[in-house]
């Protein structure tokens, strides 16, 4: 019985590999997406200009489009022969289509509007009186942004970079459509589980990936919100 459970329990090389794949796809997804999140996020936050509500419903267009549309797009305009991936593949012989790095993209698109949502509610939380009263003492810009802005809504920030590492640990669709589901190479614990639920007497596999992913996706909310709080905490301190 105990032989039994062990082999009940152990991972294959295969699942090895789709977590190990994922936990690095989810990581890059939120440092490539982190940035252009955090721009756009203040500007949506701290400006008006035309075509705002444009734009803006433009970025959000991920979180109501068919993930398989997404991966659609994506293959036309970075796959080999698309409008930006043949320029990628002539000029710096690089490609992200059908590899790892293709599957950071797809995840990144994926996850972008819930990590400026997080984002742009934190910096519409921070006073603006803050920021001119530094200005007024004769801060520039990026000095009010940096020391002021980005401190106080650090906690958003924070909730924004975990949503998109666990919005990029489950992403599916888009990532099968644009980098296909290669073992090793592009498969993910979602198309590893895909897999494995089409092959007979592999339900075991599956379920171990499915726990697996629910631990990790528990352990980083978990991990957010002691971050969060102690920013907080920190933030508190420093206001006294």
């Amino acid at each position: 019985m105990l032989d039994s459970l062990i082999q009940t329990l152990t991972l294959s090389p295969q699942e090895v590999s789709a977590i190990q794949l994922s936990l690095k796809v989810a990581l890059f997804s939120m440092l490539l997406s982190l940035p252009f999140a955090v721009f756009f996020a203040w500007l949506f936050a701290r400006h008006q200009f035309y075509g705002k509500n444009l734009l803006d419903g433009i970025i959000h267009l991920p979180l109501v489009l068919p993930p398989v549309v997404i991966g659609y797009l994506l293959l036309v305009a970075f796959g080999r022969n698309g409008f930006i991936g043949k320029y990628l593949n002539q000029w710096f012989d690089f490609s992200v289509a059908f590899s790892w790095r293709g599957a950071v993209v797809a995840s990144a698109v994926v996850a972008f509007p819930l990590v400026v949502r997080a984002i742009r509610l934190a910096l519409e939380n921070v006073d603006p009186k803050l920021e001119q009263a530094a200005r007024t003492l004769g801060a520039s810009a990026w000095r009010v942004f940096f020391s002021i802005t980005l401190p106080l809504a650090f906690p958003g920030i924070l909730a924004g970079m975990v949503l998109g590492f666990a919005r990029s640990l489950g992403e599916f669709g888009a990532t099968i459509t644009f980098v296909s589901n290669i073992i090793g190479e592009t498969q993910t614990i979602p198309l590893a589980m895909y897999s494995f639920i089409e092959t007979p007497s592999a339900e075991g596999a599956a379920a171990r990936l499915c726990v697996i992913a629910i631990v990790i996706a528990l352990l980083s909310l978990v991990f957010s919100e002691w971050l969060a709080r102690r920013a907080k905490y920190r933030l508190g301190q420093a206001a006294e």
